[in-house]
């Protein structure tokens, strides 16, 4: 187990995220998912005793792995590029998926996991090494999962990294596309950013480091 003071010094990080977050959201409600991510089965056990049960993972076999061992109620978020054929295994366990961004991953969990809750990953600060589909084509995209019966709830981006104007900036321009698209829900914000995502009308952040620490190498 992690000690009482692991637990308590995770409780004070989470406290000063949830100042900052109403800081920066003007007290508008923001989801905090805690990114588990390369820590142990443990940390599980301590976000939820600190009060977050959405959880975060990127990889389909850690996520696997702790979920057995998570306590009841935890929500997990699939955070990483979805992989066709990992999704049968990870389709009873996931509650929403933050990655969405080809229509072989919408086929696959129209298949296994229909009226799956999805997040568009869309491609806004132009970063070739990042993830996620060109802005131009987000509404095709959305409009493929939406005709094969999931669940859009928004759309999802990662920041620029060790720039948090070009975050924000970047943040702006998905704000401003799912508002043409009518989509409320926005998940983007990670530990180095979420303020700025939160200022441009984040109603998700993923929390890792913020919240653990460093990650163990």
């Amino acid at each position: 187990m992690l000690s009482d003071t692991f637990e308590a010094v995770v409780a004070e990080r989470l406290e000063g995220v949830r100042a900052r977050v109403a800081s920066a959201s003007g007290g508008r409600q923001v989801r905090i998912v805690a990114v588990t991510k390369g820590f142990g089965a443990d940390a599980v056990v301590t976000a939820v005793a600190c009060g977050v049960s959405d959880l975060g993972e990127n990889y389909a076999q850690e996520l696997l792995a702790k979920a057995p061992k998570a306590p009841g109620g935890v929500q997990w978020h699939f955070l990483g590029a979805i992989q066709t054929n990992k999704v049968a295994r990870l389709a009873p366990v996931v509650a929403a998926w933050h990655a969405l961004d080809r229509r072989a991953a919408v086929d696959a969990l129209a298949r296994h996991r229909p009226g799956a809750e999805v997040f568009v990953e869309v491609n806004v600060t132009g970063d070739p090494a990042k993830h996620g589909v060109h802005p131009a084509a987000t509404p095709k995209l959305v409009d493929y999962s939406r005709d094969r019966g999931l669940d859009v709830r928004g759309l999802m981006a990662v920041g620029a990294y060790a720039d948090k104007a070009g975050s924000r900036a970047a943040f702006a321009r998905l704000a401003g596309l799912a508002r043409k698209l009518g989509l409320a829900e926005l998940s983007m914000g990670m530990s180095d950013d979420f303020e700025e995502a939160v200022a441009e009308g984040a109603t998700t952040v993923r929390l890792g480091r913020a919240l653990f620490g460093p990650r163990p190498a």
